[in-house]
């Protein structure tokens, strides 16, 4: 639990491989971090957000769900072609775990669409990150923490204006109801990560999450989904904003440390605002730009917070012998 902890900062709609950021298992680098892993961690935060920015503009065209069934449905498809999972040799806890971490992905992005057909696609994000941080806050038990919760409460204040009515009060509940999904999307990926090789885990859970959208889908939007511009900007969708950027992080995994994967991670409502101003016209106020800076730094602060308590515990035997703090 605390090593998902630790990156629970990651991506708002997809925290990250079931390999990879969830479970902390990359190396860190003598010496500092080479920029290429960096730049994949980037590349794939920015693939994301103008990803679901361009979801949001396909919107008219099907609805929020109809959006939400064509990007896991396709992303699906584009997996299990990809990693091929092996489907025999898996126990019934196995299988439990997958269809827990398939039906938090799937309501995460389904309440994550609803949102963001309401309000922002910037704001959306700042409240969804509330929940990967409320989940660090509550796993560390430091006294710390609560100065990074009390920042992300102010951003909270200054996004709402004093109260949920200036953003739409539904849009607003839809995203930190996502962003509690979010938090049990990391907790089953660590898991699924740990009982399933390389990509496999997450490829049989995205193949839960389509199949709980798309009753949804097909619900909301009918034969629309089938209209073949609509499926290229769906597979536009699914490739930005779960292949490609889960496929950016397993490699920057491994060269990386998650520790540092988490705090770039921490910058998710800044790109998703930029991507709302750029994609959408979805211009910020002042305030509005001041409580995503606070919410960022919260997330920050903890995932730091978070990993100086690791390495601490972490510490060689001998170097705290030296440091006269254990006994033989």
């Amino acid at each position: 639990m605390p090593e998902a902890a630790a990156a629970a900062v990651a991506l708002p709609e997809a925290a990250g491989p079931a390999t990879g950021a969830a479970t902390g298992s990359a190396p860190a680098r003598r010496g500092g971090v080479l920029l290429g892993p960096v730049a994949l961690v980037v590349t794939g935060a920015l693939s994301v957000q103008f990803g679901a920015a361009i979801a949001v503009s396909v919107m008219p065209r099907t609805g929020a769900l109809g959006v939400v069934t064509l990007r896991l449905v396709l992303a699906a498809l584009v997996l299990l072609v990809v990693c091929r999972p092996r489907l025999r040799g898996h126990s019934r806890a196995d299988w439990g775990t997958v269809l827990a971490f398939g039906a938090a992905m799937g309501g995460m992005n389904i309440l994550f669409y609803q949102a963001v057909d309401r309000i922002p696609l910037g704001p959306a994000v700042t409240l969804e990150v509330l929940g990967p941080l409320a989940l660090s806050v509550i796993v560390s038990r430091r006294l710390v923490n609560l100065v990074w919760a009390g920042l992300a409460l102010g951003g909270v204040f200054l996004l709402s204006g004093g109260g949920f009515d200036r953003l739409d009060p539904v849009g607003a509940l839809y995203a930190l109801a996502a962003g509690g999904m979010w938090a049990a999307y990391i907790v089953f990926s660590a898991r699924t990560g740990r009982r399933f090789p390389q990509a496999d885990g997450l490829a049989l859970a995205m193949v839960v999450a389509a199949l709980i959208s798309l009753p949804l889908g097909v619900w909301e939007s009918g034969t629309r989904l089938l209209e073949p511009a609509t499926i290229g900007l769906g597979l536009a969708v699914a490739l930005m904003s779960s292949v490609l950027p889960y496929t950016l992080e397993l490699l920057a995994l491994r060269r990386l440390p998650s520790a540092t994967f988490a705090v770039l991670m921490s910058l998710e409502p800044a790109v998703a605002a930029a991507a709302g101003f750029l994609v959408l016209q979805q211009a910020l106020s002042v305030a509005d730009a001041a409580a995503i800076a606070l919410v960022v730094a919260a997330s920050m602060g903890a995932v730091r917070t978070q990993t100086a308590r690791r390495a601490g515990r972490d510490r060689p035997r001998a170097t705290r012998r030296r440091a006269g703090t254990t006994t033989d």
